[in-house]
């Protein structure tokens, strides 16, 4: 997919995903011409670089730079051929304390980049979304529902431009900073879990996963898809259980914002919704990717009249044994439980 001409972007870049990303890249597609590492914290920029020293890594590039800052990115797109939009504020009670700064990034930061990439010479922009955006509760997840919807427009105004514009949207990433496993792992010590809601789901899905995921999408999409990976649940309590059976679990409460199950495919969006087999995909309402794809001969099954997936219902939920397992492959190699 890529070769020695191939310049790519990552918004985000020195981020849980934007670093697995580029592992990924760099060991997939050594001859890659150029990988762009744009991203605002000097510090995490400066550490990545003393893991890729420039000696051994010609290929990147470090670009400090924010989102919100329209200029400064059209700078670091020249020449740059596909992006990966991975930059965003996340933390949903953060979002709720201060909403303007997650419209700057999520919202207004996601119009810069659509504007900066019709300004350029990109041609393929996938953008990272979260089950959050679905029928959003918070304001984290009302804000990338906004900049889902600012990427997909985009293809309305390309033109005639050799540029598409597509989302990936997925659940909870194994793992990630501020997820609830490493959170669980760190206060396990203390002999007390935390538990928002026992009945409470997550959608889970690992790094390495996610990056999949986006290079699949990068490879096969036309334009205007929003993808969504089939992938198992969790309960909450069953995550605790797998790390530290001993520990006290000490129900404290849903935090402001946030859901008791996640869902990613609401069914409203199921008229728009296909089945591409191992994702779905949820299609402009105006017909054209539909057409375009059945153009194209590419399999696909519309979904079910008033489909929905949501983190409750999932047909796959994880067992304790399958989590203890996940952790030690994506989490933690020296991970043994607390009995």
């Amino acid at each position: 997919m890529f070769d020695e001409t191939s310049r790519l972007l990552i918004t985000g870049g020195t981020g849980s995903f934007g670093k697995a990303c580029i592992f990924h890249l760099l060991n997939t597609y050594p001859a890659m011409r150029r990988i762009v590492i744009y991203s605002r914290d000097e510090l995490k920029q400066w550490e990545l670089q003393q893991q890729y020293p420039v000696e051994k890594y010609p290929q990147l590039r470090f670009f400090l730079g924010d989102v919100r800052d329209q200029s400064r990115l059209k700078s670091a797109l020249e020449r740059v051929d596909t992006v990966v939009h991975a930059a965003a504020l996340k933390q949903v009670p953060a979002a709720e304390y201060n909403p303007m700064e997650f419209i700057k990034t999520n919202v207004l930061g996601a119009e810069n980049l659509v504007q900066a990439c019709l300004d350029t010479e990109v041609k393929r922009v996938v953008a990272l979304s979260t089950d959050k955006a679905a029928a959003p509760i918070n304001l984290y997840g009302a804000s990338k529902l906004c900049s889902d919807k600012l990427f997909i427009a985009a293809n309305n105004v390309r033109g005639f431009r050799d540029l598409s514009f597509s989302v990936v949207r997925y659940g909870n990433v194994m793992g990630s900073r501020g997820s609830v496993i490493p959170f669980f792992l760190n206060k396990a010590k203390s002999g007390v879990l935390p538990i928002t809601d026992p009945s409470m789901t997550r959608f889970n899905i690992s790094l390495s996963e996610g990056v999949e995921m986006v290079m699949w999408a990068l490879k096969y999409s036309k334009g205007g898809e929003l993808f969504v990976p089939k992938i198992p649940s969790y309960r909450i309590t069953d995550v605790a259980t797998a790390i530290a059976p001993s520990c006290k679990q000490d129900i404290i409460g849903i935090r402001p914002g946030e859901k008791l199950h996640e869902e990613m495919i609401t069914s409203s969006d199921s008229q728009s919704t296909i089945d591409l087999g191992k994702y779905y995909a949820i299609l402009p309402s105006d017909g054209r990717v539909h057409k375009i794809y059945e153009k194209n001969k590419i399999s696909f099954a519309p979904v079910p009249v008033n489909f929905s997936y949501n983190s409750a219902h999932n047909k796959q939920f994880l067992t304790i044994q399958e989590i203890r397992e996940l952790i030690v492959k994506y989490v933690d190699s020296t991970f043994q439980p607390i009995f």
